[in-house]
């Protein structure tokens, strides 16, 4: 049976749609509004930032894997090899130490770094250690010395000197920048807080060229080996080489010529004060030069 429907009931049925029409369109419309920003827009993006690692050039090297005592024999040191970039090892260094295996450490080597090719030598030269202070084409020699002669006794291992030859009549340089190697036998540089007495060597070995050994024991028998100390930073020769007597009696006899350049007095009576302009510097004098005379309160020139 078909149920009727009053109009008021159609009224509001249709008030009601139209709302949730209106409802509806709006939420289409923002939503359509949100969708279109949403794709209109680029979405930010995080920079990336790329790391350079350096490469270098890396090689193996034998280290010793624990410290080793000087004197000991390269076969009996036990290696491991270990990465080093190759920019960063010192001129020297040893990577083979099989070829080494009959040569013994001169110094004593730290564990886990690489054995420089100095600290290894022959097994004569750990028995004297001198030897290991001699490069190729050197030569070590000995010379008496005294307190004079070795400088107080300041002329010890690692100095820098210069050889004389001391004669009755003059002195010769004749060898310039000369290491000492030893003083009475040692190899330690100068113990300030030694005696000054018992620091005093009484022999010196020097490290010299083939030359400088010549010239050294060629000048001992003509008189006497003296030390002339310098700087190890000082590397400039000697302006003369030779000094004599005679130059030394010739320059102390010849009478100094000095520039006089003017003559200045002041002051009356007792209290009158006169100086000489002499190589330039303004010194008392008490009697005019000649050449010059007083005039106003002022020598001035004779021209």
């Amino acid at each position: 049976m078909a149920t009727r429907v009053s109009g008021g009931q159609i009224r509001r049925y249709s008030s009601l749609g139209s709302i949730v029409g209106a409802v509806a369109l709006i939420l289409g419309v923002g939503s359509a509004a949100y969708i279109a920003g949403k794709g209109g827009s680029t979405p930010p993006t995080r920079e990336r930032f790329k790391a350079y690692v350096p490469e270098f050039d890396v090689v193996e090297v034998p280290v010793p894997e624990r410290p080793v005592p000087a004197g000991t024999f390269v076969r009996d040191i036990k290696t491991r090899l270990e990465k080093f970039p190759r920019h960063q090892l010192p001129e020297g260094v040893v990577h083979n130490l099989r070829a080494l295996s009959q040569k013994v450490t001169l110094v004593s080597l730290p564990g886990g770094l690489p054995v420089m090719s100095a600290n290894i030598g022959d097994a004569d030269e750990a028995s004297n250690p001198i030897l290991g202070h001699i490069p190729p084409g050197m030569r070590a020699m000995t010379v008496k010395v005294d307190a004079t002669s070795a400088v107080e006794g300041w002329a010890r291992s690692g100095s820098v000197v210069d050889v004389l030859l001391v004669e009755k009549t003059r002195t010769t340089v004749i060898a310039e920048q000369v290491r000492v190697i030893s003083a009475e036998r040692s190899l330690s540089p100068v113990d300030v807080g030694a005696n000054t007495r018992s620091g005093v060597p009484s022999t010196v070995t020097l490290l010299v060229t083939q030359e400088q050994c010549l010239a050294i024991s060629t000048a001992v028998p003509l008189g006497k080996i003296s030390f002339a100390l310098r700087s190890s930073r000082d590397e400039d020769g000697w302006r003369a080489h030779r000094f004599s007597s005679d130059e030394f009696y010739e320059k102390r006899h010849v009478p100094s010529k000095s520039h006089i350049g003017g003559v200045i007095s002041f002051g009356k009576g007792d209290d009158r004060k006169q100086y000489a302009l002499v190589d330039g510097r303004w010194i008392p004098a008490d009697s005019v030069p000649p050449g010059f005379f007083v005039g106003s309160d002022v020598q001035r020139e004779v021209e």
